[in-house]
């Protein structure tokens, strides 16, 4: 049986992975800051017949969090074939349902540290931790949850949708985060990995106030595809199959 784990996985997107995940027969860790959080999550996919789920404490912020879940997992397995990025957060305050954009000219360094330890640093500590594991691993596979909201290409372009929609602070922290996944596969290019971003479109959850468009079985169906593309699939590539492209690939 392979073997997943998704960091940010008690809720919304992540927890939609985990259902799809273990639907396909996988055993599936869920990432949870919070232990008792992720316990939850697991009991309602058991509920659901989905057994093969377990909580796994898993703090990205946390060098000691990742470390110790890194402990854990081995405990129960040597390998470790899927590996998903998920956990991130925005940073973004609210007024009512409008957000506040974080802005070039006044944003405070604060602020760029919080949301990049989560959605890049978080991201290091968690794919290095693991990567041993992913090794052994006759088909590893990596994704890195990003958004269309972090292309520099797109948010050039005054024709873009969103060409609008700027924010200093999560935009910036995806670019970053595109980058790393850029340099990634490319080291790991002699490995059978795919390590690849992709954005899962604007969805209605917890991470915007429920103001997102999509469902959470869409973007999780979106997520899911690339963790499990086969050998001849693409890797260090960008995807967002929300923008109707004809392969779904966007520039960076």
């Amino acid at each position: 049986m392979k073997k997943a784990l998704i960091t940010g996985a008690n809720k919304g997107i992540g927890l939609e992975v985990a259902r799809q995940l273990l639907q396909k027969g996988y055993y599936v860790y869920l990432g949870s800051r919070n232990l008792k959080n992720g316990e939850i999550a697991v009991e309602s996919l058991k509920g659901e017949g989905l057994t093969n789920a377990e909580a796994v404490e898993l703090d990205v912020t946390s060098q000691n969090s990742v470390n110790s879940a890194r402990i854990e997992i081995e405990k129960k397995t040597d390998v470790l074939d899927v590996l998903i990025n998920n956990a991130g957060i925005n940073g973004v305050k609210f007024d009512g349902n409008t957000p506040i954009m974080h802005t070039a000219t006044d944003t405070s360094v604060a602020v760029f540290k919080e949301v990049y330890e989560v959605n890049v640093y978080g991201v290091i500590r968690t794919t290095q931790a693991f990567l041993d594991l992913l090794k052994k691993s006759s088909a590893p596979r990596i994704v890195m949850v990003s958004s269309s909201q972090g292309s520099l290409a797109l948010h050039s372009d005054p024709t873009f949708i969103h060409y609008k929609f700027k924010g200093a602070v999560y935009q910036s922290s995806k670019s970053a985060l595109n980058m790393y996944t850029i340099v990634l596969a490319y080291e790991l290019r002699d490995f059978p990995f795919k390590v690849n971003a992709v954005s899962p479109g604007s969805t209605k959850t917890d991470f915007n106030h429920h103001l997102g468009a999509g469902s959470v079985e869409v973007a999780g169906n979106r997520i899911v595809k690339y963790a499990l593309i086969g050998k001849d699939g693409p890797t260090g590539k960008f995807f967002s199959e929300d923008m109707q492209t004809e392969t779904g690939e966007i520039p960076w």
